[in-house]
């Protein structure tokens, strides 16, 4: 039974928000805004949807951490997602079609500043090396945001530095583990909205739908720190979900932009607690088109 609703009258998740430690970890990104915490409603949500979906798709993909466990842990037959900042679709494109390639590069590079910043100056030639660009990048920023004007890290986790972040064995693994479900992932370099509204019209497969937008509604800033593409028609969105009766699990910060979305197209939602970087207590919106963690 969920928990006491709080002010804005939605009732508390009873999943709590997961620990990182104890989820399995299947993206090379450490991607800001990233949905780690989210995965037991995510596989909890996946088994009661009915009939049982045989694609996912995620139309703003980021780190895709949702669409690689789905597909990773079995959850899915296969999923489809998608990204608008070419840096980062060049990261996919390289991690699915170049995967041992790309692993390769990342256990042969040398964490240093000058690298680092050897690799911003110079343009890609290449889908591989502007993928490798990316996911160096990610790594070696702080809070792994690849928005124009992010800084490098500095003094890192344990005072480690620029490297802190950089796990080659690790990334190379996850890498190595995406390449062999690579004919399970589909990937649409392009705008989110222009590949739901394609995929929610197909007809034959049973389409379950993950939808993580950037968090500006409401006049919220952190989307547009956080990602070069932020804009986004919410209630567009919205409409469009409720248009198709998809069976859908959306993410939101719970902004009273979204509170009275939610409402309007008598969505269903519950909230997880989540602590942020400065350890202040924040809710997040899960969303569903009827009640699912009741």
């Amino acid at each position: 039974m969920a928990e006491t609703a709080l002010p804005n009258g939605i009732p508390v998740s009873p999943y709590p928000a997961a620990n990182v430690a104890s989820v399995g970890q299947h993206s090379p990104l450490r991607y800001p805004g990233g949905k780690t915490w989210l995965i037991p409603h995510v596989k909890a949500w996946l088994r009661r949807v009915r009939p049982k979906p045989d694609l996912l798709l995620e139309p703003f993909c980021g780190g895709s951490i949702v669409s690689l466990s789905a597909v990773i842990e079995g959850w899915v037959e296969q999923c489809c997602m998608s990204e608008l900042d070419r840096d980062v679709a060049a990261f996919w494109h390289a991690a699915l079609r170049h995967g041992p390639a790309l692993a390769e590069k990342i256990l042969r590079f040398n964490v240093s500043r000058d690298a680092v910043n050897a690799l911003v100056r110079q343009a890609p030639c290449d889908v591989l090396e502007h993928g490798f660009r990316t996911l160096v990048l990610n790594r070696t920023r702080r809070g792994g945001i690849l928005a124009p004007g992010a800084a490098l890290i500095r003094s890192g986790e344990n005072g480690k530095g620029l490297a802190s972040r950089w796990y080659p064995h690790t990334i190379a693994r996850r890498l190595n583990a995406i390449s062999a479900q690579a004919e399970r992932i589909g990937f649409f370099e392009g705008d989110g909205m222009t590949l739901l509204k394609a995929m929610l019209g197909a007809s034959g497969t049973e389409v379950a739908v993950f939808v993580d937008p950037p968090y500006t509604a409401g006049g919220k800033r952190a989307g547009r720190r956080l990602y070069a593409h932020h804009e986004i028609d919410h209630g567009g969105l919205f409409a469009l979900l409720d248009d198709s009766s998809a069976q859908f699990l959306m993410t939101y910060d719970a902004s009273p932009e979204i509170v009275g979305l939610i409402r309007k197209h008598d969505f269903h939602a519950v909230q997880v607690v989540m602590k942020n970087g400065h350890h202040n207590r924040i809710p997040e919106l899960v969303i569903t088109p009827r009640a699912v963690f009741d």
